[in-house]
């Protein structure tokens, strides 16, 4: 086998060179216009095939988005701060309440110890006993309002007279209160004699005689009703006899007057206010609808 000679071999190869230079020319010029004119426009390359193209939302459908946003968003915080305002309301009456009770158990609970505290004083007189600190006391609840009543009730505690003790000095005291005074003569002890003798009364009256009135002198001490002892004592015929007696019973008779007083007046003060339910607060107007917001404008 004989094969070209190395001049044509050489030629060959020289040959096949040039074609590559030429073909690679050709393609870099052609790249190069390619690219030229995509850059300045002349070619446009379309590649929707290869990527998918997302759609450009147009200006007036972003508007529309945002403002239904917005208003979903203002309904939302209205409901809320209108939630919200109805739980502080409630808060608030609640709390009103609460505390018009609070004042009211403050009321009866001074207006119960001022009820004992006359209860305790209105026992240690009728037990003869010394007030102590319920003097103290009596001036605290009632000084400025009964200031004489208690004045009385202090006074009479420390010299302390009780119903034992006129029911006894009655006793000591009734034959000469049913005997008539020393100093009644005969003509006069005649007088009252016969004058007892026959007595012209109704039958629901109560006897005049003076044992009839000592009896019922006994019975008002038993029961408690000094006024009723005094007024029969006053009408009898020894009623000289009893002038200290007389003047103990009417000091007893108004320190009774004055606890009543006092009781009276514990009852009545203070007064107790009412429970008043406060009324609702006003609940905040809403808000305006999505429907009453502007639309965005159309494009």
């Amino acid at each position: 086998m004989t094969f070209g000679s190395p001049l044509a071999q050489q030629r060959s190869r020289t040959g096949r060179g040039r074609a590559v230079l030429a073909v690679l020319f050709i393609l870099a010029a052609l790249a190069g216009g390619v690219w030229y004119g995509w850059k300045t426009g002349w070619l446009e390359v379309h590649v929707s095939g290869l990527v998918p193209a997302s759609p450009i939302p147009s200006p007036s459908a972003s508007m529309s988005q945002a403002a239904a946003q917005t208003t979903a968003n203002l309904a939302a915080t209205d409901a809320a701060l209108t939630a919200a305002a109805a739980k502080v309301s409630a808060l608030e009456q609640r709390l009103a309440e609460l505390n018009q009770q609070a004042v009211a158990a403050a009321g009866q609970a001074t207006q119960a110890e001022a009820l004992l505290v006359a209860f305790a004083a209105r026992r240690a007189i009728e037990r003869g006993q010394p007030l102590g600190y319920l003097e103290a006391q009596l001036r605290v609840r009632f000084g400025s309002t009964q200031q004489a009543a208690v004045d009385r009730v202090i006074a009479a505690a420390q010299k302390p007279v009780t119903l034992p003790m006129l029911s006894e000095t009655f006793e000591k005291l009734s034959p000469q209160l049913i005997g008539g005074a020393k100093s009644e003569g005969t003509w006069d002890w005649m007088t009252r004699q016969m004058s007892e003798l026959f007595v012209i009364r109704r039958a629901d009256s109560p006897s005049p005689t003076a044992e009839s009135r000592a009896a019922r002198v006994r019975e008002a001490l038993a029961g408690g009703r000094i006024d009723i002892a005094i007024s029969e004592v006053e009408r009898m015929p020894g009623k000289d006899a009893a002038t200290e007696w007389l003047a103990h019973a009417r000091d007893y008779a108004n320190v009774e007057h004055a606890l009543d007083q006092l009781e009276t007046a514990a009852l009545s003060f203070p007064p107790t206010p009412p429970v008043v339910k406060p009324e609702p607060a006003a609940t905040p107007a809403p808000a305006p609808s999505a429907a009453a917001e502007p639309s965005a404008p159309a494009a």
